[in-house]
C-alpha cells in the first residue's frame, strides 16, 4: 500500500495576490483626497483580479463605475475566497449596505452631501481582509503601502483642493 502525504497548495507561481493590494491607509488617504474617485480605481482592480482569476466573462469598469450596485457580489466573492475561518468571517451585505448608503448621501442638500466622503469607512474592513487573503496566497507580494508619484499628485492636488472648501464653509459670505 502506498502511502499519500498531504502536500500544501503551491503558492501562485505569478506570485500575484488574489485581490487588489494596497494598505488600509492607503486606501483611506486616497479616497478622501480623490473625493472617492480612488474607490472606483479600488472597485475595477478588484473585479479585473476576480474575472481573471474566476475566468469570468464580465467588464470591470462598468462594474467600478456603478459599485452601488456591485459592491455586494464584489465583497461576497473575496468573504468566499477561501473559508478559512469562521470566526474572523468578513460582514459582506452589511458592510455592501453602509457603502450604498453612503454614497448615495451626495444626493442630500449641502452640509449632509459630504457624508458620502465616508464610504471609504465601508472598503477598510474589506481590504483588510483581502490583505490577510493575499498575503497568506502570495507572501512575497509587493503591499502596496508606499505614495508613488501619481499618488502624491492627488493627495497634494485633491488635500489642497479639500483644505480650500474646508476653509471656504468658514468665511463669512456677507462680509
Amino acid at each position: 500500500m502506498v502511502e499519500v502525504a498531504d502536500i500544501a497548495p503551491p503558492e501562485d507561481i505569478t506570485g500575484e495576490p488574489p485581490f487588489f493590494a494596497v494598505s488600509v491607509a492607503k486606501l483611506a488617504v486616497m479616497s478622501l483626497c480623490t473625493f472617492t474617485l480612488y474607490e472606483v480605481y479600488w472597485f475595477y482592480k478588484n473585479w479585473q483580479r476576480i474575472a481573471d482569476r474566476e475566468q469570468l466573462s464580465v467588464w470591470p469598469l462598468p462594474r467600478a463605475i456603478f459599485a452601488v450596485l456591485y459592491c455586494y457580489p464584489c465583497f461576497a466573492r473575496i468573504r468566499d475566497h477561501e473559508d478559512t475561518r469562521s470566526d474572523s468571517r468578513l460582514h459582506a451585505l452589511p458592510l455592501a449596505l453602509g457603502f450604498i448608503i453612503t454614497t448615495l448621501t451626495w444626493r442630500l442638500p449641502d452640509p449632509w452631501s459630504w457624508i458620502s466622503l465616508s464610504s471609504f469607512l465601508f472598503l477598510l474592513p474589506v481590504q483588510h481582509y483581502a490583505n490577510r487573503l493575499n498575503a497568506e496566497a502570495s507572501p512575497s507580494h509587493d503591499r502596496n503601502s508606499r505614495f508613488g508619484a501619481w499618488n502624491w499628485v492627488a493627495v497634494v492636488v485633491g488635500g489642497g483642493l479639500a483644505l480650500l472648501v474646508i476653509a471656504g464653509m468658514f468665511i463669512d459670505p456677507e462680509a
